[in-house]
C-alpha cells in the first residue's frame, strides 16, 4: 500500500462523562455529525461506512440517525480496543477510497463503560474465562495488567515514582485541555492516595470509565486540498496480531507484557519512509500504566526497558522532547478506545490547540492495543 492517499478530514467527539444517559447509537450519531461539519460536508456526502462491532450499532442504524445519502461501501471492523479505530478502520477506508468505491468514509465509535457489567462484561462472556479463570479471582483487566507490571518490573526495574510519573505526565496534560475527564492536578502524593485496585495498579493507574463517543471522516488526499483544514494525512499503516483468542490471552501468552507492536510499528515506519526519531509527538493506547509504557517502546520512543526512566525524566510531559497523550489520554483524557487518541493527533497537527499545542507539529505516532492485535500508523501534517 502506498502512502498519502488518503487524509483524515473531520473530527468529531461528545463530552466525556462518568455517566451519561445517551445510547451509544445517540452518541454515536452526535459525534458522526460534528465529524461530517468539521470537515465542512453534508451527511449527504457520506457514502462510506466503517463500525465496530462491539459498539453495538451497525452503519445503516448510524446512516439513518443522521439522514445520509446513499450508501456505496460499508465494513465492519471485528478487532477490540484502539486497533479497531486506529489500524483497522483506516486501512478499510483506504482500500475503498482506492477502490473508487466510495467519497468520503465515516469511522465511528461509543462506548457506555457504566452499562450493567460495564467493560468487565466484555471478558466475563468468553467461556474460557468463565470456567477456569474466573473461579480462581482472575478476573478483571487491573488483574490482568497487574501480572503485567509486576513481571515487568522484575525483568526492567521499576520504581513506585517511576510508574506514577505515567498517570502524573498524562494528568498534566489533561489538566490543560478542556473537555479532559479528570483535569485536577496530580502529584506523588495524590496519586499515593489513590486506592490500590491490583498491586501494583491504583486507580490512577487504570483508564477512566467513560461514556462517549468518536467520529472522523476519511477523504482522499486529493479532495482534502479543497476542505476546509490544513490535510493531515495518513503516511503509514501497520498491523501486527499475535492470535491468541482473548479467553487465553491473558493466561497463555510466553511473555505477558508482550504485544505485536514492534511488528506493526516497523510497517507503519517502512510504509511512511520514517523512524522514531522523525516524530513529533505519540498518542498510546494507555489503558493502563504498563500498557503505556510497553507501547511507548515499541513506538522506539525510547529503548526496551527504559520507559520507566523516560516518563520520570519528563520527557512526555508538556515541553518535553517528546509529548505523549497531549490530551491526557484514555486515563485522564477520556476512555473511547483508540479513536480519541488519533482525533488528538489530528488536531495537534492542525496546529491549533492553544496551550497543549505542541510546537511545530508536524509527524505523530498512534499506537492502538487491542490484545491480541495492535496497531500504528503515522499521521504527517502536509
Amino acid at each position: 500500500m502506498k502512502a498519502n492517499r488518503i487524509a483524515v478530514t473531520g473530527v468529531g467527539e461528545t463530552p466525556f462523562l462518568r455517566k451519561g444517559e445517551e445510547s451509544p447509537l445517540q452518541m454515536m450519531a452526535r459525534a458522526s455529525l460534528a465529524a461530517i461539519a468539521d470537515a465542512g460536508l453534508t451527511p449527504g456526502d457520506i457514502d462510506g461506512y466503517v463500525c465496530n462491532k462491539y459498539a453495538g450499532a451497525p452503519s445503516e442504524e448510524v446512516a439513518y440517525a443522521i439522514g445520509a445519502g446513499e450508501k456505496t461501501f460499508s465494513a465492519v471492523t471485528d478487532s477490540a480496543g484502539g486497533t479497531a479505530t486506529t489500524g483497522d478502520a483506516l486501512r478499510l477506508a483506504q482500500l475503498a477510497i482506492e477502490a473508487g468505491l466510495c467519497r468520503h468514509v465515516l469511522v465511528t465509535y461509543a462506548i457506555r463503560s457504566t452499562k450493567p457489567g460495564g467493560v468487565y462484561g466484555f471478558h466475563a462472556r468468553e467461556p474460557q474465562k468463565a470456567g477456569l479463570e474466573m473461579p480462581v479471582g482472575f478476573f478483571g483487566q487491573p488483574t490482568y495488567f497487574a501480572t503485567m507490571a509486576n513481571r515487568y518490573a522484575h525483568e526492567f526495574g521499576m520504581s513506585e515514582e517511576e510508574q506514577a510519573a505515567v498517570p502524573m505526565t498524562y494528568r498534566a496534560w489533561a489538566a490543560i485541555t478542556p473537555g479532559a475527564q479528570r483535569r485536577e492536578p496530580m502529584d506523588l502524593e495524590t496519586y499515593r492516595q489513590s486506592p490500590m485496585i491490583s498491586t501494583p495498579l491504583r486507580a490512577a493507574d487504570c483508564c477512566l470509565t467513560t461514556d462517549g463517543g468518536g467520529a472522523y471522516i476519511v477523504s482522499a488526499v486529493d479532495r482534502a486540498r479543497d476542505m476546509p483544514h490544513p490535510v493531515v494525512a495518513v503516511q503509514g499503516i501497520g498491523l501486527g496480531y499475535n492470535n491468541y483468542p482473548h479467553g487465553v490471552l491473558f493466561s497463555q501468552k510466553p511473555c505477558t507484557f508482550e504485544f505485536p507492536g514492534r511488528a506493526s510499528a516497523a510497517r507503519a515506519y517502512a510504509m511512511a519512509g520514517v523512524d522514531p526519531k522523525d516524530l513529533d509527538l505519540a498518542q498510546v493506547y494507555d489503558g493502563f500504566t504498563i500498557s503505556a509504557m510497553v507501547q511507548t517502546e515499541m513506538l522506539g520512543l525510547c529503548e526496551r526497558g527504559e520507559a520507566p526512566r523516560f516518563y520520570a525524566a519528563g520527557h512526555a510531559r508538556p515541553g518535553g522532547r517528546m509529548p505523549v497523550n497531549t490530551s491526557g489520554g484514555h486515563m485522564s483524557g477520556g476512555y473511547v478506545p483508540g479513536i480519541n487518541l488519533l482525533i488528538e493527533g489530528v488536531r495537534q497537527l492542525r496546529g491549533r490547540e492553544g496551550a497543549r499545542q505542541v510546537p511545530d507539529a508536524r509527524l505523530c505516532g498512534i499506537a492502538g492495543l487491542g490484545g491480541n492485535n495492535h496497531s500504528t500508523t503515522i499521521l504527517a501534517r502536509h
